[in-house]
């Protein structure tokens, strides 16, 4: 038998079929690449540790994002905010958008206190919709 040919009784026939294996050689070799590099890329976020619960979060359009450290500090969709850049910030988002949602991710060391604070002062400046960011028991 010959390459790309086939001996059938006396006549010669083209094999029809496509021989699949090399391709799926190659997704397997890339997809294996791939996972291994993915384990490499650092995400650029924000080390905070969220409290856990055993209820599953409902999913709420992130359009603004307040995170409290353990430290005090505030950062306002993650940029380094004090907090009258967060006012600003704050006030910004409602004169855009009066139903933007307001997500805020506090450290489970974060004082309570002060994720009550950003509440209070995005309700000063007309934001009405919060979310509290918490991490699901696996």
């Amino acid at each position: 038998m010959g390459a790309g040919t086939m001996k059938s009784g006396g006549g010669r026939k083209a094999i029809a079929e496509i021989n699949i294996t090399p391709m799926v050689d190659v997704m397997l070799v890339l997809l294996i690449i791939m996972m291994v590099s993915a384990t490499y890329i650092v995400s650029k976020s924000l080390k905070v540790e969220l409290p856990k619960t055993s209820s599953p979060a409902d999913s709420v359009p992130m359009v603004a994002a307040v995170v409290v450290t353990k430290e005090g500090s505030y950062f306002f969709n993650e940029e380094k905010v004090d907090e009258a850049a967060l006012v600003a910030k704050l006030k910004a988002a409602a004169a855009q958008d009066p139903d933007t949602s307001l997500v805020v991710s506090a450290d489970k060391d974060a004082l309570h206190g002060a994720v009550v604070h950003v509440v209070d002062l995005a309700k000063v400046e007309g934001l009405s919709k919060f979310a509290i960011n918490v991490q699901e028991n696996q």
